[in-house]
């Protein structure tokens, strides 16, 4: 049995007047020194925690702007002033100018597209939906339909084929053939001298 020495005991002092102090506060503090080496514990003693803010003061992460082309069907649209306008190091105009004209071309073509697009973008965006919902009832009960059921009676289609060409159109192809392997030809020397001398004529 292990006898521990005095000089590893602590004292704590408790103190009534604090703990009405820290009861009252909601927190309950105790000011003890470490424990001496043999009694310490080899663990690391965590990190205290962050204290969490109230759930009023929680700041907001920005979000990101949605992506509306995330296929990236697009891409050739993305026309920078650089693209179009462009002036060479030798001839150039005033910079007021140059400044003016880039922000009309900007403002040109922002503009104009919301307009435009706040005009047309509903209707086209109704009609590209009634298309595709054309395109889409077409393939799904006819196109696919149709392919499914030639898949399905396409092997008895052969045979019915098979059968009608086995009764009418091989009968009447072997019969041509026999009737034309009795033919035969035979040239004699007659006439190719005949024909020699129609070429040379």
């Amino acid at each position: 049995m292990m006898m521990v020495s005095d000089d590893c005991l602590v004292e704590c002092k408790i103190d009534d007047d604090d703990d009405e102090d820290s009861a009252g506060a909601g927190e309950e503090q105790l000011n003890t020194p470490p424990p001496p080496p043999e009694f310490a514990s080899k663990a690391p003693t965590p990190p205290p925690k962050p204290p969490t803010p109230p759930a009023g003061l929680v700041a907001q992460t920005p979000t990101r702007p949605e992506n509306r082309d995330p296929y990236g069907i697009n891409q050739h649209l993305k026309v920078e002033v650089s693209d179009v306008l462009a002036e060479p190091d030798t001839p150039r105009s005033i910079d007021q100018v140059w400044f003016y004209s880039v922000v009309g071309f900007e403002s040109a073509r922002i503009w104009t597209y919301r307009c435009l697009s706040l005009l047309l973008a509903v209707p086209f965006a109704l009609l590209s939906g009634v298309f595709l919902a054309i395109l889409a009832c077409l393939h799904v009960w006819c196109v696919v339909p149709c392919i499914q059921l030639s898949n399905t009676f396409l092997p008895c289609l052969r045979s019915l084929w098979m059968c009608v060409l086995n009764i009418f159109i091989t009968p009447f192809c072997s019969s041509l053939a026999h009737f034309c392997s009795q033919i035969a030809i035979s040239v004699s020397n007659k006439d190719w001298s005949l024909r020699a001398e129609k070429d040379i004529v």
